[in-house]
């Protein structure tokens, strides 16, 4: 284990630069918006903003204002933040990113969880970067699926001293969470996720008498499948072919990743409705900078035998620690509490928030932090 500083050469700034002014851009059908995609004027700007006014400098400086360090784990290169309270009762608490987010989705909540103003809950954060994404680099063999990395964050935080710890994530951070409290009950005193997959089984008498609101949820995720989930399909299925477009255009891997911001979020027409077009950037300049796209795509294909037996009414073993759950309306599996209760009996905490989406820490970084801060208090 050894610090580590995020330190980009001048040279990846210039080339980024240079590939956005050599852009070969698409044509484009009049009057479809976002329907088909990002649309061309919409990315056009962005892009020029992203060249020309975004400051990586100024990111970069934001990170590395947090302790950093790197280990090997499993065969694999492990980045993470490890902040530590300055309050002697905090817990610690891991906290982890998804697809296409990374460690930056948590630079607004890190403050407040390790520094509260009150004498509420505390917590020592680790914000690793998975395998694969970000400054973990690419990984270098394939079975970086959610238990292994699970595993890994396992060793990560023994490594670090904790015996007990709190797991917190959304999207690939949340299946990741939960897969350490199956794994780990002795380590995990309990997992909140601010995302969770709930699928219906077959069986008719499952569905029997839901609300309308239930009947609603349901329909989204009939919604994602048709329309939405064509980047997960893609990614499960060829990671590679999708890893030379994306790897050698910035304005590609922009696209990519912004159309997940404006389509998961509490957005009305533009992503930075619902996020700082900043944040928006530095996440996708982190995936650009480290080549990660085509790496971070294939946690998409190893994950998929697990996604595809959940779908199909699959049961994993069960979760004995407690686990909370906060929805956010506009996030793109808002799940059935029936269907929740269902597959994790342990849930003891529920929150249904009436603004937000599938970046909570970046769009709503306040409710977050007091829901992780209700379930600790819940536990204590």
């Amino acid at each position: 284990m050894r610090p580590f500083r995020i330190e980009i050469p001048d040279g990846d700034l210039r080339d980024l630069r240079r590939r956005i002014d050599d852009t070969r851009w698409p044509d484009e059908l009049p009057g479809t918006g976002w329907e088909r995609g990002v649309p061309l004027t919409y990315l056009k700007e962005l892009a020029t903003y992203w060249r020309h006014d975004f400051d990586w400098r100024a990111a970069e400086a934001e990170l590395n204002a947090h302790p950093q360090f790197v280990d090997e784990i499993d065969g694999a290169t492990v980045h993470f933040l490890h902040v530590r309270s300055p309050r002697p009762d905090a817990v610690p608490l891991l906290l982890t990113h998804g697809w296409p987010g990374s460690v930056a989705e948590f630079l607004d909540v890190v403050g407040p969880l390790t520094d509260p103003r009150d004498q509420g809950p505390a917590f020592h954060v680790v914000i690793p970067s998975i395998p694969g994404f970000g400054f973990s680099g690419h990984t270098r063999e394939a079975g970086w699926h959610p238990y292994r990395v699970a595993l890994a964050w396992a060793e990560l935080m023994r490594r670090l001293g904790y015996e007990r710890y709190l797991a917190q994530g959304g999207d690939a951070g949340a299946v990741i969470s939960l897969e350490l409290a199956r794994l780990a009950p002795e380590s995990v005193i309990g997992a909140h996720v601010n995302m969770l997959m709930a699928f219906p089984s077959g069986d008719p008498a499952e569905l029997a008498g839901l609300s309308p609101s239930d009947q609603q949820r349901l329909g989204g995720l009939a919604r994602f499948d048709q329309e939405l989930s064509g980047y997960m399909k893609l990614q499960s299925t060829r990671p590679q072919t999708l890893a030379y477009a994306l790897t050698d255009s910035p304005v590609g891997q922009l696209a990519w990743i912004v159309e997940k911001f404006r389509d998961w979020t509490d957005s009305s027409q533009a992503p930075e409705d619902a996020v700082a077009r900043d944040r928006m950037l530095t996440n996708v300049s982190i995936y650009w900078l480290t080549a990660t796209a085509g790496s971070s795509a294939r946690f998409y294909y190893e994950g998929a035998a697990g996604l595809r037996q959940a779908a199909e009414g699959h049961r994993p073993p069960p979760i004995t620690v407690p686990v909370g759950v906060a929805v956010f309306p506009r996030d793109i599996f808002v799940p059935v509490r029936r269907l929740a209760d269902r597959d994790i009996p342990t849930i003891t905490h529920w929150t249904e928030f009436d603004r937000g989406g599938h970046f909570a820490a970046l769009e709503q970084p306040e409710l977050l932090v007091g829901d992780i801060r209700a379930f600790a208090r819940s536990l204590a």
